[in-house]
């Protein structure tokens, strides 16, 4: 056994000999190794081009990216203050920033990719693209602006230019649809077309965007228009399937309500196809119509009986130590309820310090809810705010100080100076400042909310109005400025006249803060009244 293990070896190892040697001494045989590097170095100059071809992409990038963060950068409040640009950041963040990381991914770039991953952390979410996409959504709504205008963005007041590609239109219309919301889809979609029938190149498709629309209308109702919508589709793509399935399903409802199909001509239906849907959301709350109007400067009862009996003036409050050599200057923005404007409340100074020390702790704005007590998000309060106390600065000691001044009111019992920050779309729908019967628990020390100081702190191009929709009041901010209103009466009964809202912000960012001044401590400062409305 062992001889003839041993003769297997020596012949392996004579047969590996062998084959080795003719391997390297072969020319037949060393010409296919000629083809095998020529196949290599082909290879290696696809490769080359590959990667020049995405270095050159990255390169476009990189220059683009270059020129707009120096727009970007150069204002950044006035930058993002136009909702379209505000939108496309989080776009950019949360979706094409992640494809230019796919792109580079490779074992030359690590210290990018590093660099990258580790910011992106801070990037925004799916959420927050989502909640910018909805933002737009509802300035369309308040404003009454067609798609068209948003995606060319020609918004009043706007200073930066911006606008919306087939994919940002197309994109905005899938949001709706995922939440819901056809009514948005609608208008979305057939911008998408609008622009692609333009000659807009994209990679998005007719067939994708009427396969959205022409459902979206047939969950609107109007089933005619779905049907003509989705025979354009079917002869845009006569293979999709399921346009066929829901043609076939369209018709049969229409056969069940006995109607019959009514072929459009060509022109009527390309006049449908291009039609804006001006149609409200089955859901549509119709009380906000006059809270939207007021947004909108319309509906405004300023009358010129009332004008006449509103003043400007110094206001010293009786000659209060503080006010005789500097009184402020006191405007009447509305008679009853009584609101005043104060003018140079604030120096810039004031107002780039407390910015600075509330940018820090922004945190989404909560509303307490009337059930629980609890405090929590709503989706009728978009904002984000900070509570300042007086140690934090003296700059905060002394506004709170001037309010006192100016007010003649207690402040030991007022709450925090909140500061708040509206972005794109930020908005709060009519509220009460003041506490309802029952009243919350937390009330039973510091009294219910008597009135309400607003601090203007940013100058808004476009929208951030407050108005009263009870009596038609709008109120604009003015930088530097502030405004004042009582919300109980001296019975410590709620006015329920000065139920408010701050509209959504159109265009630029709207800073505002305010102290909320409670009951207790007020007593002499302000007394009871001898009937309920005084």
């Amino acid at each position: 056994m062992r001889h003839w293990a041993l003769f297997l070896l020596l012949a392996i190892g004579c047969n590996i000999w062998q084959i080795e040697a003719e391997f390297f001494t072969s020319i037949g045989q060393m010409t296919d190794l000629i083809y095998v590097e020529k196949d290599l170095v082909k290879s290696l100059k696809e490769y080359i081009k590959a990667e020049e071809s995405k270095l050159t992409e990255i390169k476009s990038w990189a220059e683009k990216m270059d020129q707009l963060t120096h727009i970007s950068t150069s204002d950044p409040e006035g930058y993002l203050g136009h909702p379209v640009n505000a939108y496309k950041l989080m776009k950019r963040l949360n979706t094409d920033w992640l494809k230019l990381e796919n792109l580079v991914l490779q074992q030359t770039s690590d210290a990018f990719i590093a660099n990258l991953s580790i910011q992106r952390e801070n990037f925004p979410t799916d959420e927050d693209e989502s909640g910018a996409a909805k933002a737009l959504m509802r300035l369309q709504d308040t404003y009454r602006l067609d798609s068209e205008s948003i995606s060319k963005g020609k918004l009043p007041g706007a200073q930066h230019a911006a606008f919306l590609t087939v994919e940002d239109c197309f994109e905005l219309g899938k949001i709706a649809y995922n939440d819901g919301d056809y009514y948005h889809t609608v208008l979305w979609m057939q911008q998408t077309l609008r622009q692609l029938e333009e000659g807009e190149p994209s990679v998005v498709t007719q067939a994708e965007a009427l396969d959205y629309l022409s459902y979206s209308v047939y969950q609107m109702g109007d089933m005619h228009r779905a049907i003509e919508l989705t025979k354009r589709l079917i002869a845009v793509d006569p293979t999709h399937l399921r346009a066929k399935s829901n043609l076939h399903y369209f018709k049969k409802l229409l056969l069940e309500e006995g109607q019959s199909d009514q072929r459009m001509d060509e022109e009527f239906y390309q006049s449908q196809s291009k039609k804006e849907v001006d149609m409200r959301p089955d859901n549509y709350i119709s009380e906000r119509d006059s809270y939207e109007a007021l947004c909108r400067g319309e509906g405004i009862k300023m009358t010129t009986r009332r004008q006449s009996r509103l003043f400007c003036r110094y206001h010293n409050n009786n000659n209060h130590p503080r006010l005789i050599i500097a009184p402020i200057k006191e405007e009447d923005e509305w008679d009853s309820p009584h609101i005043v404007r104060y003018h140079e409340m604030l120096s810039d100074a004031e107002i780039e310090k407390i910015k600075e020390i509330a940018k820090p702790m922004l945190a989404r704005a909560t509303v307490r809810d009337p059930k629980t007590g609890v405090l929590t998000v709503a989706n009728y309060r978009v904002s984000k705010s900070a509570w300042l106390a007086d140690d934090e600065d003296p700059v905060v000691n002394r506004v709170n100080k001037r309010i006192a001044d100016i007010t003649g009111l207690e402040m030991e019992t007022a709450e925090l100076l909140q500061v708040a920050n509206y972005g794109v779309g930020g908005q709060y729908e009519p509220h009460f400042d003041f506490s309802r019967r029952p009243f919350d628990s937390n009330l039973a020390t510091l009294g219910n909310r008597l009135a309400t100081f607003l601090n203007y702190m940013s100058d808004v191009p476009a929208g951030g109005a407050t108005v009263f929709p009870d009596f038609g009041a709008a109120i604009y901010p003015k930088k530097g400025t502030s405004v004042f209103w009582y919300n109980l009466f001296k019975s410590g009964e709620g006015d329920y006249r000065t139920r408010h809202a701050a509209c959504p912000v159109l265009v630029g960012s709207k800073w505002v803060s305010n102290k909320w001044i409670h009951e207790r401590g007020q007593e002499f400062k302000r007394p009871c009244g001898l009937t309920e409305v005084d």
